[in-house]
């Protein structure tokens, strides 16, 4: 078992686009991967799961990798947390005029 912590960087929180990121991050591995944020344990494999932490910009969320590759896993999640990458297409969010 392998496990390390990572800080929430996005403005909005966990929300969907990160989420879907580490779905299809997760299933590229063997190892059960599991998110942990103040007593909830959200599945890597479940976009719901992740949402549901409700993990807001700056939250610290525990990585628990189970697993024949699981410190390939643990990395591979620190990586899109460290990369700020919200999953968005590569570019920043465009902000909206309001009238």
């Amino acid at each position: 078992m392998k496990r390390s912590t990572v800080v929430v960087p996005w403005r909005e929180g966990l929300h969907l686009r990160p989420a879907a990121k580490l779905v299809r991050l997760s299933k590229q591995f063997r190892s059960a991967i599991f998110l942990k944020c103040r007593g909830k344990v959200a599945d890597m494999r479940s976009i719901l799961s992740i949402v549901s932490l409700c993990a807001t910009m700056g939250t610290a969320l525990d990585i628990e990798t189970i697993g024949d590759d699981e410190h390939d896993a643990a990395r591979a999640v620190e990586q899109v947390f460290s990369s700020h990458d919200a999953g968005d297409g590569g570019g920043a969010a465009q902000k909206h005029q309001v009238f």
